[in-house]
């Protein structure tokens, strides 16, 4: 079968691989979909090749793709068939623990005591390509009224936004400022909306913000367009600043904005990651009673609530994407969103 691999300074190949074949506690996912994440691009844009990529740590090829979602076509001799079967719809938590630590028991895979035997895509084979093998722990069900693609969306990018949120426990009466309108940021304004907040969407690419309406943002503001961010927020939340933010841009003048922003208790969420931020702790932080939460991507169980509440609320998440792609097609499909200026990419294996 074919599979992308990143070999870094924005190079990509096509390589050939052997079909995998399921251990005793493994399954085959044949791939429906297989999402393009922003954390990809850290690979993709990275010096050298894949040991420095932390990509396999041996310099052996590693299929790319973290979001992955498919129909089970192999099951191991020791998955209990009660509960996994061939044909079954999944998305996969892109993690690989111990299975056994207080923080895998809860779903928690990527905190791991152990530590994390396997991040598919990233140091395991993942999700471009044909087929993907992963332990079957891994595996969440997929509701037959959420389209694959919408699955390998609430895989990554959209799960993490429903991790931040409920970390925040925004409530229906509230305003949230939400601060990078990628695929992680208009998720989280598409969830936001539903919950019943009122959402201010901030951007610097005016095509992104303009999108985040579509998806329920009630004001748009583009920082390029005004002197004082922080006091053009208050405008609209009476002086107060808003009751929760989060930054999914990893800009360091975002981040400290997003805690600025709240209001006296408000609570800030980083989940862009990488990079640094300066704040001043007392005035910012302290004296404001301000709780400042770091949010990575999300539970196996937050993933299965968050497919759940969106096929209950009836969201759209396939509107995220605005290009599809074939796997021949990667080396187009990256150098497009290595621009990040469209919406979300998907393979269609």
């Amino acid at each position: 079968m074919k599979g992308i691999v990143f070999l870094g300074n924005k190079n990509l190949e096509i390589q050939e691989f052997k079909d995998p074949v399921p251990g005793p506690n493994d399954v085959i996912i044949e791939i429906k979909a297989s999402g393009m994440c922003g954390s990809d691009l850290k690979f993709y844009r990275a010096n050298s090749g894949p040991s420095s990529l932390g990509l396999g740590g041996d310099d052996k090829p590693v299929i790319a793709g973290h979001e992955p979602c498919g129909v089970v076509v192999e099951i191991g001799s020791n998955v209990e068939k009660k509960f996994i079967y061939k044909g079954m719809r999944v998305m996969q938590h892109h993690y690989e623990g111990c299975g056994n630590c207080f923080h895998c028991s809860t779903g928690w895979q990527q905190l791991c005591d152990d530590g994390v035997k396997a991040v598919f895509g990233v140091t395991g084979n993942g999700a471009h390509a044909k087929y993907m093998k992963c332990p079957a722990s891994t595996l969440v069900p997929l509701r037959e009224e959420i389209s694959f693609i919408s699955g390998a969306a609430i895989s990554c990018g959209t799960g993490t936004a429903w991790g931040a949120l409920d970390r925040l426990g925004l409530k229906s009466n509230q305003t949230i400022a939400i601060f990078g309108m990628g695929p992680v940021g208009l998720s989280a304004v598409m969830l936001a909306h539903k919950m019943g907040a009122r959402i201010i969407a901030l951007d610097t690419n005016q095509q992104r913000l303009n999108r985040s309406i579509e998806f329920g943002a009630d004001i748009t503001i583009n920082p390029e367009n005004h002197s004082n961010l922080l006091e053009e927020i208050k405008e609209h939340t009476r002086g107060l600043g808003v009751d929760a933010s989060i930054d999914a841009s990893s800009s360091p003048s975002a981040r400290s904005l997003c805690v600025k922003s709240v209001k006296t208790w408000g609570k800030a969420c980083f989940v862009g990651e990488g990079g640094e931020v300066t704040l001043d702790v007392s005035n910012d932080l302290l004296r404001r009673q301000v709780t400042l939460i770091g949010s990575w991507t999300f539970s196996k169980h937050g993933q299965a609530d968050c497919a759940n509440f969106i096929t209950e609320k009836k969201l759209d998440v396939d509107k995220l994407f605005t290009h599809r792609w074939s796997l021949d097609q990667a080396d187009e499909a990256y150098k497009l969103f290595d621009r990040q200026s469209d919406g979300k990419g998907v393979f269609i294996p």
